[in-house]
């Protein structure tokens, strides 16, 4: 079975300011922002990315142009707007890009693997069946990912069943034949 985790905070870290060249208030993430104003922040006009992929977002609610951000230093708008004909001096929400994991066996704590966050973003059922539960420890909400359900296939929770509201999935395991 494959997922892709969302966020999660030992592989992502960034750094911003609020200030052109690394200036000004300082606000570390490991998880992603929805509104840097939330933060105290207006916008942020300086960052590092230490560790991870992020995505950064013109708008609060990860609306608006979008930015891909590396590992390195992005002393102001102009490193990560770049040469676009559309160049943004702002950004005011960012998410770490999403990554992949395998597994084979099951697994009652997915924050104790490591997992920052509590949401996953889709699944690749790749053989049997698998029961998703809300929390750690097989427990809240259920949900069952088969790998023949149209070639095991999860883009979206909608497509976890007419109840999942929520991407938030914290232990895993195949059901047992």
């Amino acid at each position: 079975m494959t997922h892709r985790c969302k966020k999660s905070s030992g592989l992502w870290k960034m750094v911003v300011w609020d200030e052109p060249f690394f200036q000004g208030k300082k606000h570390e993430f490991t998880t992603d922002c929805y509104s840097t104003p939330e933060h105290g922040f207006s916008t942020v006009r300086s960052c590092k990315i230490e560790s991870g992929a992020w995505a950064g977002f013109e708008h609060c609610g990860f609306q608006g142009q979008q930015f891909v951000l590396e590992r390195g230093e992005y002393p102001c708008w102009e490193a990560w707007s770049g040469s676009n004909a559309y160049h943004v001096e702002r950004m005011c929400s960012f998410r770490p890009i999403a990554k992949r994991a395998e597994m084979s066996d099951d697994c009652p704590s997915l924050p104790a693997l490591g997992w920052g966050s509590s949401t996953v973003g889709s699944f690749l059922v790749r053989s049997g069946a698998w029961v998703c539960s809300q929390y750690p420890g097989y427990r809240g909400f259920q949900y069952l990912l088969e790998s023949d359900s149209p070639a095991g296939e999860y883009k979206h929770v909608r497509e976890w069943g007419s109840h999942a509201q929520t991407g938030q999935v914290q232990s895993i395991r195949r059901v047992q034949q």
